[in-house]
């Protein structure tokens, strides 16, 4: 069944909460109680969200001091731990495509309502991932992101050029190897704020890859949006 059909399917359908079947909160599905569960990512780096144990001054952890990324913030709500982990990972390698749906609420609700970016722009996947997977994931969650908060999305801008390996068990001098030139642009971007959005963001360098072709491109504002920070 073609995802957008079932897609329209899921959104018809009561709320029952994924990680344990109760009733889910309206219209998510989810329950309040595993929602209270999921891991917040509360004291983070500002631009690159990742956890720390107590905020700086700079409010910017160590590594961005000393390789400032191409984007300007992170919003990065959860940590890939636990039920979380478990939302991304089955969504992206067991066709859970329900998850998408609630992964997007989740993002809507904690993304800024201020100073909001021009269009959402998905992680791209190389072709012949997309065709090994059937979808990607980041399309389908910023789906509901864009509904939600009434931002366009925009995937025709950019591609995935190089068919990277997973970048799971990688070191992060791997992973930055392994994502080295891996993003291309198709067409000049007409946009001063773009939000990059991903599922999970690990070390981040597959994030500071794309954000630095946009920035090459003249994007002036890149703000990162992931569901989840490791």
């Amino acid at each position: 069944m073609p995802i957008n059909h079932l897609r329209t399917i899921l959104d018809k359908l009561p709320s029952s909460c994924i990680l344990c079947d109760n009733r889910g909160i309206v219209n998510q599905d989810i329950c309040s109680y595993c929602l209270a569960a999921l891991l917040k990512n509360k004291v983070c780096c500002y631009q690159c969200g990742i956890a720390l144990e107590q905020l700086t001054n700079s409010r910017v952890c160590g590594d961005c001091q000393s390789r400032p990324p191409a984007f300007e913030r992170s919003y990065a709500p959860f940590i890939y731990h636990g039920a979380m982990r478990y939302l991304i990972s089955t969504l992206k390698f067991n066709n859970h495509y329900k998850n998408a749906r609630l992964l997007g609420q989740l993002l809507a609700e904690t993304a800024p309502k201020t100073e909001l970016p021009q269009c959402i722009i998905p992680i791209p996947l190389h072709k012949s991932r997309y065709r090994q997977r059937g979808f990607n994931q980041c399309i389908e969650i910023a789906k509901t992101v864009s509904k939600q908060l009434q931002i366009p999305v925009d995937n025709s801008l950019c591609i995935r050029h190089k068919n990277t390996p997973h970048q799971i068990g990688l070191a992060m001098k791997e992973r930055r190897k392994n994502v080295k030139n891996a993003f291309s642009m198709i067409k000049k971007p007409d946009y001063d704020h773009i939000a990059i959005l991903d599922d999970v963001m690990t070390t981040g360098s597959t994030m500071r890859e794309i954000a630095a072709v946009f920035q090459k491109s003249g994007v002036s504002k890149i703000d990162v949006w992931v569901c989840a920070r490791a």
